[in-house]
Formats: structure tokens, sequence, C-alpha cells
């Protein structure tokens, strides 16, 4: 049973906002065996649940995403991360849905994670570093116990790009019978090993910063923020292609640069600047033990992993219709990883869609501009949608 809604409590200075949330005093045991009590979980909503509880989508956010698809954040002041496609008249329509997003567990926007109290040991304090290990199994498992609260039986749809599609496809998997349909988007059935050693050279740029304290920095009132803007930075160029780098950069050098008198040191390249600007925003949102146990779980990902390795066997009970989507750009989830999802569906006869978007934004296209993305999307959500009116017909 849920007993409160309260204000957060984090660890970490200047962050007191209000945040949405429902304490679940029965916690989650996750896939490692340990438990997590109590459990907090963030969520915003959009829409009005239906009479017949048949109208919910639950969109799945990206690593360092949260449950703000389409408010602006509380912290950085900015429209919802997916404010684009999530709204009134939008292709995924608030005034036909009702959408749920949630913080995951593990983060640090409300959701129990390492910048929580833990509230299981005599004298309460901070997770921090204690936090145990988690997964994207363990983050869809937290998202079903809010699901239930809500009352609904089967999600119309589960939506999510990057992490997000890692959820959407975990989803389909761990409960098939609850989830009509699944939109993964610019994702992957498994963690590479690039992908790994991208994360782990984040990860090594935050322990390196002497104000990590072996992830106690929050007992000293310090955060390891140089690290942790390095780790973005280093995140947030595999988000892009070249193109659309050198579109927006080239070779630009900063205005108060000349050529007669090139640094060595400090900022040449416009392109540093927009890096580093990036990495200072990071920092003011988000959490480094966080960062380090979310980057972990993706790592951990695979979902033929518990199914003698073999992806056809993850999916062999699915029920939901499926609409895969990757972005030609996209070098970080390419194409090619969706094309393994799709042909493993096809082997056990699922019902899938596929569709690569052309685009020379890289990754975070599914996050922009992309008029093609709108219409897959909302041409697929009206295409179940009939095809639901005419099996509630027949039946």
């Amino acid at each position: 049973m849920v007993i409160s809604e309260k204000q957060d409590e984090i660890c970490e200075p200047n962050q007191d906002q209000m945040i949405q949330k429902l304490v679940f005093p029965e916690g989650i045991l996750l896939e490692s065996g340990k438990k997590i009590v109590p459990l907090e979980i963030a969520y915003q909503t959009y829409g009005q649940l239906s009479e017949a509880q048949d109208n919910a989508i639950l969109i799945c956010h990206a690593l360092t995403g949260d449950q703000y698809v389409a408010d602006v954040h509380p912290v950085t002041k900015k429209p919802g991360w997916w404010s684009k496609m999530v709204g009134p008249g939008l292709p995924i329509d608030t005034n036909k849905y009702f959408v749920i997003c949630t913080n995951v567990l593990g983060s640090c926007m409300g959701t129990t994670g390492p910048r929580s109290i833990r509230e299981d040991i005599p004298q309460p304090r901070c997770w921090g570093s204690d936090f145990p290990a988690i997964t994207i199994k363990d983050m869809v498992n937290t998202q079903k116990i809010l699901v239930d609260f809500f009352k609904i039986k089967r999600l119309f749809a589960v939506i999510g790009g990057s992490m997000g599609g890692m959820q959407a496809l975990q989803w389909a998997v761990s409960y098939p019978e609850q989830v009509y349909s699944v939109i993964p988007i610019a994702t992957s059935s498994f963690h590479s090993a690039q992908n790994i050693a991208f994360n782990e050279v984040g990860r090594q740029a935050i322990f390196s910063d002497p104000d990590w304290r072996d992830g106690e920095y929050w007992r000293y009132g310090v955060t390891p923020y140089r690290g942790l803007a390095v780790a973005r930075m280093m995140a947030h160029i595999t988000y892009l292609s070249e193109d659309a780098l050198n579109r927006k950069f080239g070779r630009k050098l900063q205005e108060s640069i000349k050529a007669s008198s090139l640094p060595i040191f400090g900022e040449m390249f416009q392109v540093e600047s927009y890096l580093h600007y990036q990495g200072s925003n990071f920092v003011r949102r988000f959490d480094a033990n966080s960062y380090v146990t979310i980057t972990r779980a993706m790592d951990w990902f695979d979902l033929s992993q518990t199914h003698d390795g073999d992806l056809v066997n993850a999916f062999a009970h699915v029920q939901s219709r499926f609409c895969v989507i990757s972005l030609s750009s996209d070098w970080l989830f390419p194409t090619s990883r969706s094309r393994v999802i799709v042909q493993a569906l096809n082997r056990v006869g699922a019902r899938v869609s596929f569709v690569e978007i052309t685009t020379d934004k890289g990754h975070d296209a599914f996050l922009l501009e992309e008029p093609d993305l709108d219409l897959t999307i909302q041409g697929f959500l009206a295409g179940i949608e009939e095809q639901r009116r005419l099996e509630n017909h027949a039946s």
C-alpha cells in the first residue's frame, strides 16, 4: 500500500524542490537479491485515464532523463525533454492518452537512488555509494509497481528511446500480457563493448576527481563536478553525428582567438565551448553516484543473457505489437542493432514493423525536430488503436 506523498529529501544542497512521488513501504526486491525499503517513485502524468483504463502510455526516459517529459524542468527551467512529442494534439496526444513517465530507480529526481535517504538502518543517512547495483529489469519492476497502483491491467503502449528503449523491450519480455504495443527507438537488446567502453571512460573521469571521495562526497559537502562534467562531455559526443557537429561548429574558432596567438590551454574552438557548456549544465541537475549506478545498469543489459544467450528465446512469449525505430546516423545504437531485434521478433512470429528514420543528427535525433519520427509514432499508434477496436468488436 501507498502511505504518503512527501517532499523530496536530498543529500546534496540546493536541490530542495517539490517532486510528485509515492512511497511504497514494502519496497522492492532487486535482481541481486537485495531489497530497497521503502521505495519512492517520482512520476508525472498527462491526460486522463479512461473509464476502461485502456489508454495508458508509459514513456521510459534515457540515461540522464527524468519524469518531466512534457513539463518545465524544476532545476534547469527548460521545457520537457519530449515536449515536441507529448501533449495535446501532438503525436502522443494527451487529449487521447493517459501518459505516465517515472524517474528511473537509481536516478536523482525523486525515485529512490543514491541521493535518497536510507531509512532501513538505525541512523538514517544518504545511500551514497552504498546504493545497491540495479538492472534495467529492476527499473521496469519499479515502474510496474506504479502502473499497478493506477490499477492499469494493460498498457496501451510502452515507448522509449536509448535506455528508455531497453526498458520498453524489457517490459515486453517481463510482462507480455500487460503491454499491448511497444515502440523501442534508437536502442539495442544489449549494450555493446564499445558502449561499455565509453561508459567506463566517463566513470573513470568521475573517480579521478579529488572530490569523488570514494562516493562519499556528500559527507564532505562537495561534489565531483569536474569529473561528472567530463563524463557528460564524453557521452554527449556519442549522441551526435559527425555531420551534425560539422554543420553546427566546423572548425570555427572562439571570437577571442586570433591565429597569431593560438593558446595551448583554454577553449580555442567553438565546439570545445559547447562541450564545456553541456558539462557545466549537467552537473547542476545530476548526481555522480546516480550516473555511475545507471551506466552500470545499461552495461549489464542483455535480454538474451537469461535465455541461454538467445534473443529468440527471450522473445518467445511476447504478445505486443512492435514498431522498432532506428536512426540512420546513430553510431551509438546503429540500425544493425535494431535489425537484430526485428529478426528475432520475426522468428517468434511477433507482429513487428521496422522503420529507419533518415537523419544526419545522430543518436539524439529522437529528441529533436524529426517530422518522419512524429509521423511514424502517430501512424503506428493510430493503427494499433484500429486493430484493438476491431479485436474488441470481434470478441
